[in-house]
């Protein structure tokens, strides 16, 4: 187990960014279609096609999730996955025509002081490269769609982990932290994830001595947020299961970030399944993958903070180890 969400098999990620531009792209690349839904928490999401993944509609599988950066501006990204798929010949048969399914989420990094001028195509770029890129191994913090990310008091970043039912099912998560509110505690070094953590996975510190009195603050009033994420399982799901999967999950964000699902969030999680494991999910199990989905998302959603390196740019938030060493 790398504790990455490639330890689910058939899952693949690949990253892209922009230093002059700071943001970037993560394409989750699934080796054959996966069965996948979506739960928006938030108030103020950017998707695209987020629709056809809930139950009911035609379409039962995608090829690719992306998340972005770029705001609205990053959901050129997907064009970019949907070319680079394409061209392997991946897709939904209609006909003789093969047409790649690629959802996807963006985050809003306008205003991290990178150059906002964006070039022609430059997320469409972006999202071919970073589904070029699509392995086992990806690195975390400032990278991908957390490139760009930021939290109202330390810099964001993409963060992962996975885990093993009792069962045998492998769940994992991927996440690009650019949150409204904190991942840390008052403004000390210790994460409210802390109750989760495996290991020293994002520094081992545990929870304070004595737990402080929550000290509120967010990042902005304005809609300039939003944690996006993936979730994904190797059992086998339908599209009702997936999405219950998906708001399950969601539990993960509360665990580790306070506030979460705010008005000036866009907080999306998706969800997936790759059928790769040897027996079905009995109900139980269900419960438990969908358990260990938001206890991946949270330990994710705070070693992506742990992880993440600050912008060289003038006024950039600072990361977690430049406060905290």
């Amino acid at each position: 187990m790398k504790n990455l969400i490639t330890d689910v098999a058939g899952v693949l990620v690949g990253c892209a960014q922009d230093e002059k531009l700071a943001s970037g792209v993560t394409a989750v690349v699934f080796e054959a279609p996966a069965v996948a839904s979506i739960a928006i928490h938030g108030g103020a999401p950017a998707v695209r096609d987020a629709s056809l993944l809930e139950p009911g509609f035609t379409v039962e599988t995608v090829d690719a999730l992306v998340l972005s950066g770029g705001s609205v501006f990053g959901l050129d990204a997907m064009g970019g996955v949907i070319a680079s798929l394409g061209a392997k010949g991946r897709g939904f048969a209609v006909g003789d025509v093969k047409v790649p399914i690629v959802p996807g989420a963006a985050l809003f990094d306008l205003l991290n002081g990178g150059d906002k001028d964006f070039p022609d195509a430059v997320y469409w770029r972006l999202g071919r490269a970073a589904a070029q890129a699509a392995g086992e191994a990806f690195a975390l913090g400032t990278a991908g769609a957390g490139y760009g990310a930021t939290t109202a008091n330390l810099k964001g970043g993409l963060g992962s982990a996975s885990a093993m039912t009792a069962g045998g099912f492998t769940v994992g998560a991927i996440v690009a932290v650019n949150a409204v509110g904190s991942a840390t505690i008052a403004d000390g070094p210790h994460f409210w994830a802390a109750p989760h953590e495996r290991g020293a996975e994002f520094g081992g510190l545990g929870c304070p001595a004595v737990w402080p009195q929550f000290d509120f603050q967010i990042k902005s009033v304005e809609p300039c947020n939003t944690t996006i994420a993936v979730v994904a399982t190797d059992a086998a799901l339908t599209k009702a299961q997936a999405k219950r999967l998906a708001v399950m999950a969601h539990d993960g964000m509360g665990r580790a970030l306070r506030p979460t699902h705010a008005a000036m969030d866009g907080d999306t999680v998706f969800s997936a399944a790759t059928a790769r494991a040897e027996r079905k999910p009995s109900l139980a199990d269900q419960a438990e993958i969908g358990t260990l989905a938001a206890d991946c998302l949270a330990r994710a959603i705070a070693r992506g903070v742990y992880e993440a390196d600050a912008l060289p740019l003038r006024g950039a938030q600072p990361a977690w180890r430049d406060a905290f060493g």
